[in-house]
């Protein structure tokens, strides 16, 4: 029998590191990562509403007179005057209508998908859907990852403090026909949530089990037809997808209509790429043989992210994405910054507000600002075919 060494780690000790590491992210969630009741959104000066709702001045001014929108916040000098979130909505939906969902279209599903894990892709998540509520969408976030991630940059421990029933389990194992259910408001004036905890893990299992009671169960279907009843209520609906092509990725990719794939300029990640599509691509092929219906998307987009522009590894990545992705490349590259970094240390991203100068949060701001942009333009060109059954031009 062999003997055990001194440095030997029975599951005791790895009992005893897991609540060691659970205390201190409780600790740093207390300091940091405030719970929802304490977690606050950001607040704008008339600067930054001019600018989100493209009013001049002296327009911005006459309807504060008027007293059609909320006035905000003066400060005790009257010099300056703040808006809550909430408040800037009201503004932004009633200024740029014509650039919000028209009546008769439904929302659009988009998810953010990659094989590896690292690229930024929850962060395109969240950034991706405050982006497009300040522009005044309401926006429905599906955390889909076991781990959580997304889930824990609105305050909530995965594994303690959600439920089973908070999240697409139920859907998944058909004990709820839709995800009404779990979609839980959030801090943020705008994004509804659908959290995520270590229970889906299980998924995976339970999407098996009812393949193999139930003869013909499009499995793949699960997530889109889940998504039904609530379409009419949201503008874009953004799923966050596990770091890998599993039932739950295949469900989320199916019910989407446009799929975002953020992508460092690394060759590692480059090579991963053509092998999530190519595995993608087969998947689809099969449950198409089996009786699936044909499946289209709308867009799919690439997202170059962490860039260093002085790295000239990276610059001929670059140049290998563009000629691969061509015209999908996102013409946007999210830089790798301090400002990025110090967001993510405080479990945040750069809408919530980013430590860091002045310069570097700025760079980081206008990059996920013209993503947003880009994202916008292609749901609404979506909208556009849904009603004229063409894209628009």
């Amino acid at each position: 029998m062999a003997s055990a060494f001194a440095g030997d780690i029975d599951l005791a000790a790895i009992e005893e590191q897991a609540s060691r590491v659970q205390n201190i992210v409780m600790q740093v969630r207390g300091a940091m990562l405030a719970p929802e009741s304490r977690k606050t959104p950001p607040t704008f000066n008339a600067g930054q509403m001019l600018s989100m709702t493209g009013l001049e001045k002296a327009q911005f001014d006459y309807r504060i007179r008027r007293g059609e929108l909320p006035s905000g916040t003066l400060s005790t000098t009257g010099a300056r005057r703040e808006f809550t979130l909430t408040e800037a909505r009201q503004w932004v939906r009633a200024t740029r209508n014509k650039e919000l969902r028209p009546a008769g279209a439904r929302a659009a599903v988009v998810s953010i998908g990659n094989f590896k894990g690292g690229v930024t892709k929850t962060t395109t998540a969240l950034t991706l859907a405050q982006g497009l509520s300040i522009r005044g969408h309401r926006v429905l976030l599906i955390d889909c990852d076991p781990q959580g991630s997304l889930t824990t940059l609105f305050g909530l421990l995965p594994d303690t403090e959600v439920p089973e029933t908070d999240t697409i389990l139920p859907l998944l194992v058909g004990t709820e026909p839709s995800i009404r259910s779990a979609v839980k408001a959030t801090y943020w004036d705008g994004i509804d949530l659908v959290a995520a905890s270590p229970v889906l893990f299980s998924a995976e299992f339970e999407l098996s089990m009812r393949m193999a009671a139930t003869p013909g169960f499009e499995y793949w279907r699960v997530i889109e037809q889940g998504l039904e009843d609530v379409r009419d209520e949201y503008d874009v609906i953004v799923i966050d997808t596990p770091p890998a092509l599993s039932y739950v990725t295949i469900n989320a990719l199916m019910a989407s209509d446009g799929i975002i794939m953020p992508l460092p300029p690394n060759a590692l990640d480059f090579a991963s790429s053509a092998q999530f599509w190519r595995q993608f691509n087969d998947v689809a092929k099969l449950m198409a043989a089996q009786g699936g219906a044909h499946k289209t998307f709308s867009f799919i987009s690439i997202l170059p992210t962490k860039v260093e522009f002085t790295d000239q590894a990276s610059t001929g990545v670059l140049e290998w994405m563009a000629a691969a992705y061509a015209e999908r490349l996102l013409p946007v590259e999210v830089p790798k910054s301090m400002a990025m970094s110090a967001a993510s240390a405080n479990f945040g991203t750069v809408y919530d507000g980013a430590a860091g100068s002045t310069k570097t949060v700025k760079r980081a701001t206008d990059a996920f600002d013209r993503v947003v942009e880009l994202i916008e333009d292609q749901v609404q060109r979506y909208w556009q075919k849904q009603l004229t059954g063409k894209e628009s031009a």
